[in-house]
């Protein structure tokens, strides 16, 4: 796990050393450049070494170095690729590493590279003989990747805060960005907050010819739905017995480790299925586990991720928190932020990394099981949402909003009040636009009064849209499976565990994400992911043998803190600096009406929390010491 970033055209050595160390939170282990001044070819990494310790140095060259890679992530197939390229020719001088698989994959396959890897990744490689980089991104976006287009300059980093820190950057706001961060709590890809910055969206790849400038991104893979009708229930059990197969080994391959390693436990089904399988592989009393609790009751699962590591007989380490001293953090993690995320999970995530790393520098997560096997509330709702909207006239819904505004609002974890206002908010619109609205914290009238020139509904959710227009066909639970799975997963949640998990130097790993677990899930008809109101029905039967029963039983919570009652308070003064483009006194308005318990606006209130904090950070270009490892072609070509 690791942190890049790099540049062609205007820029210098500073330039470069400044992205990198921008990006030292990512690779503590470690730092690394490459350059051709010839051809005004810079490239970076920071590393925090976790396999092949020894020889995993980069940039990584091939023999020549006409091939130079910077990565970041783990390809879990890489002993079976690193056979196969030997048997073709490919002599490698490294003992294990998997960087160097990628250099002479790129030799051996091209552009088709990223279609044979397993793993998460997001990595840079110069192709000196034919004057490109070639980027691309693992297919549900685990690690982050963004770059930055301008005349005679093209730049990538891990984070945006590694851009921002090349001279020639902007720190202007993309206002279309911005009203699509508050229409979604985070930013689809390829959105980026900043103008000329994108970020490349997982399942692809981008080409980028030095000679005329030009780019172009290319999708190698997306996640679809393609299941297959004829399986029925009498293949229940033998479906449960090959998940089961598919989970042990995605467990198995994710061990690969150098350096301590352990795992995230709440008191869900999917960790606890990732502890079973780990358990079965490694035996009782080898596996470490990992808990934050909260003293608040409706917020903490402490109690049951104990009884489950009890039961399965894990390490287990938990530390418990009083959330009033836990929002003091709020404001400084949010400021850690180079891209803002309105998921208030983020804090605790944050905290059970911090204490994570305390011990291990690696752990496995069940990240992915609720998108794919349909574990959010969403999914029960569905059913009921096309009768409301079926039967239900425009005049009663409107009736009914006003009524439910008036219920009490309660601060507890996802209560009743909270589920029926947003419930409704999305029921105010057509299909297409459930989904978002239901996560958005401006709904599209509320995107009209607070931005001045506000877009239309479907420029909002115009990449939502065009997924929702492919999947023609599909049913509502298809479809609703796709957003979770291409969006929210990608950019809230996968991005939520990168950020808080690299701020403590520590690397996560998605059981889930597995290629041979996805693409079984991927042709399962949806009846075995929801079945008679169970959700993670299959998965469910899957993992009897792996974990207690009564793990199975228990209903989903969910990570989340109080955020509606801490923003009464928190931080003392709303923050309010002016944007240009925002009707600033709207914002200070809900602010109000929020403090004073006459409305609910938690979402928009945190994303605004999470905005401000991020954009107002200063970029400081400080200078890095000496001692930088440098490739053999910069040493001889010193900037």
């Amino acid at each position: 796990m690791c942190g890049i970033a790099g540049f062609v055209g205007h820029g210098d050595r500073d330039d470069l050393l400044a992205m990198t160390r921008a990006l030292q939170h990512r690779g503590p282990d470690g730092e690394g450049i490459y350059q051709d001044l010839a051809n005004r070819v810079f490239l970076g990494h920071r590393r925090l070494a976790i396999v092949d310790i020894a020889g995993g140095y980069q940039p990584m060259p091939n023999e020549d170095e006409t091939v130079l890679v910077s990565f970041n992530g783990e390809i879990y197939n890489h002993a079976e690729l690193r056979q196969e390229l030997v048997e073709r020719g490919h002599v490698f001088r490294t003992d294990h590493s998997d960087t160097e698989v990628l250099v002479h994959g790129y030799e051996e396959w091209g552009e088709e590279l990223p279609v044979r890897l397993n793993g998460m990744f997001a990595f840079a490689i110069y192709d000196k003989r034919r004057r490109r980089l070639f980027l691309a991104r693992d297919r549900f976006g685990e690690k982050p990747l963004y770059y930055l287009v301008k005349p005679s300059l093209f730049a990538f980093a891990s984070e945006l805060t590694g851009l921002l820190h090349h001279s020639h950057a902007s720190r202007s706001l993309d206002m279309r960005s911005v009203q699509k961060f508050f229409a979604h709590g985070y930013l689809p890809a390829p959105n980026a907050l900043y103008e000329f910055c994108r970020k490349l969206p997982g399942g692809c790849y981008l080409i980028y010819e030095i000679d005329g400038e030009k780019l172009a991104v290319r999708r190698y893979w997306q996640f679809s739905l393609e299941p297959d009708e004829s399986l029925t229930e009498a293949d229940d059990e033998r479906l449960a017995g090959e998940l089961e197969g598919l989970l042990i080994q995605s467990v198995r391959r994710r061990l690969m480790s150098d350096v301590p390693l352990g795992l995230f436990l709440s008191g869900g089904i999917d960790s606890a299925s990732v502890l079973g399988a780990a358990t079965q592989l490694c035996g009782r009393d080898f596996v470490e586990t990992f808990t934050i609790g909260f003293t608040e009751d409706s917020f903490d699962e402490s109690a049951n991720a104990r009884a489950t590591a009890k039961a399965l007989g894990s390490r287990h380490r938990e530390e418990l928190l009083d959330l009033s001293r836990a929002r003091n953090l709020g404001p400084i993690v949010l400021g850690k932020m180079d891209e803002p995320l309105g998921d208030p999970s983020l804090l605790p995530t944050y905290l059970l990394s911090a204490f994570t790393r305390k011990s291990v520098k690696v752990a496995l997560s069940g990240d992915g099981g609720d998108e794919l096997f349909a574990g959010y509330d969403p999914f029960k709702a569905l059913a009921p949402a096309r009768l409301y909207e079926r039967f239900v006239p425009s005049s009663l819904h409107t009736l009914l909003r006003r009524l439910v505004g008036r219920i009490p609002i309660s601060a507890a974890n996802m209560s009743l009040d909270f589920k029926l206002r947003r419930a409704l908010a999305g029921l105010s619109h057509a299909q297409r636009f459930w989904n978002p609205v239901w996560l958005a914290p401006l709904g599209p009238g509320e995107i009209a009064e607070i931005f001045e020139r506000p877009l239309p509904p479907e420029d909002l959710y115009e990449e939502v849209l065009a997924l929702w227009n492919a999947g023609d066909g599909k049913d509502l639970v298809d479809r609703t499976l796709e957003f979770y799975t291409n969006f929210y997963l990608q950019d809230d949640i996968l991005m939520k565990v990168d950020r808080a998990s690299m701020m403590n130097s520590l690397e996560t790993r998605a059981v889930f994400l597995d290629n041979d677990l996805v693409d079984f899930c991927r042709r399962l008809p949806n009846r075995f992911k929801m079945r008679r109101g169970e959700r993670k029905y299959l998965l469910r039967r899957a993992v009897r043998g792996l974990v207690p029963a009564d793990v199975l039983k228990r209903p989903k919570k969910g990570f989340g803190i109080p955020t509606g009652q801490w923003l009464k308070t928190m931080p003392s003064e709303p923050p309010l600096v002016p944007v240009d483009g925002v009707r600033m006194e709207r914002v200070a308005k809900r602010w109000t009406q929020h403090r004073a318990g006459m409305s609910d606006e938690r979402l928009f209130l945190w994303s605004w929390l999470a905005f401000q904090s991020t954009v107002q950070q200063p970029v400081e270009r400080a200078y890095v010491p000496k001692g930088v490892k440098v490739s053999s072609a910069a040493a001889a070509n010193p900037a």
